[in-house]
């Protein structure tokens, strides 16, 4: 059992999953406490039947407390986590700062649990379009070696938090009442719109969201030899994120086979279905913490291609239930060795 787990951001959209998640999975722990900016500190939570005062984020903050889970941006990451694991706590992080280190494990659990469980400090959960794309290519990789992967994201504005579904809804309103809207959280209209850039600029003409799920493939699945093109594109979707996916193997994989393979995958569900009009949609999918596949098929361009259709909810299977499931993953350990 863990003594004290602490929760950052705790007042944010993907922190009010996670405690949701606590409070509908029972994680073994005998006190909580919760962590946010000044500017939430002292409003209350409400969890597991009582009233919590949210706490302030401070250096100081994590006397006592073996497990943390944050979602906060990197820069807040940057500078308080270290703090948490030098006071004896491991740390289950979020953000973005700390996935590339090299001594950071950077986990899926049905991917890659060994990672975590062989772990000092913190532990990172992937950027959420990596994710589920890698919960995709995992059960083909496995059987028959992923060489080179082509992938489109179409991504919901809950990706950039509450802003930014706050922002769709009233660019929403605003547009078709023919009224001026000013965005804040996005560089474009995202009221019936595409906007083809999230991040920013970095090598090649790729943006930061991009080359995330290059590097972020190769580290999680242990292979520097994935060649990996995304194209990652905001949608006016309020939740969940969707991706198309081709991917090149080591070998021709059928689409019968590719169906076993994505079903018998724990955290997968195949719906696949086209001359019924059956296969993952956004809204069917939001709230759930499974990733979710269809429309699979041959890739007409490559002998060793298959191509098909991914979504997943970006708040929680994308971030708040990865964190959970890393931290169920840590108890096993800890019951394990108990026993």
């Amino acid at each position: 059992m863990f003594q004290t787990l602490a929760v950052i951001g705790a007042t944010g959209a993907v922190g009010r999953i996670m405690i949701q998640l606590l409070e509908e999975r029972k994680l073994p722990v005998k006190t909580y406490r919760f962590l946010a900016s000044a500017r939430s500190a002292g409003s209350t939570l409400h969890f597991q039947g009582r009233d919590y005062t949210v706490e302030e984020l401070t250096p100081t903050c994590f006397a006592g407390c073996d497990l943390v889970i944050a979602s906060t941006p990197d820069d807040v990451a940057a500078k308080y986590l270290p703090y948490a694991v030098q006071a004896g706590a491991t740390v289950i992080d979020e953000s973005g700062y700390w996935r590339m280190k090299p001594e950071v494990a950077l986990v899926i659990p049905e991917v890659n649990p060994d990672d975590a469980l062989n772990a000092k400090g913190i532990i990172a959960s992937p950027n959420c379009s990596t994710t589920q794309m890698v919960m995709a290519l995992k059960p083909l990789h496995d059987a028959a070696k992923v060489k080179r992967v082509v992938v489109a994201t179409y991504q919901a504005v809950s990706g950039i938090g509450l802003a930014g579904t706050k922002e769709l809804h009233e660019g929403t309103q605003a547009h078709l009442s023919g009224a001026d809207y000013e965005y804040s959280a996005f560089k474009h209209p995202i009221a019936f719109n595409c906007i083809p850039q999230i991040g920013g600029l970095k090598e090649d003409g790729y943006t930061s969201e991009e080359m995330k799920m290059v590097y972020e493939t190769r580290k999680i699945l242990g292979d520097q030899s994935i060649q990996v093109c995304p194209t990652c594109v905001r949608i006016p979707v309020a939740n969940c994120h969707s991706e198309s996916i081709t991917v090149e193997l080591g070998r021709p994989v059928s689409v019968e086979e590719a169906h076993k393979l994505f079903a018998a995958f724990p955290g997968i569900t195949v719906i696949d279905d086209l001359p019924n009009s059956l296969y993952p949609l956004p809204s069917k999918c939001t709230g759930s913490d499974e990733v979710f596949i269809g429309r699979i098929r041959k890739d007409l361009s490559s002998p060793n291609g298959l191509t098909f259709w991914c979504v997943s909810d970006n708040l929680r299977k994308g971030a708040a239930t990865n964190a959970i499931q890393i931290a169920e993953l840590l108890a096993s350990k800890r019951f394990a060795k108990a026993g």
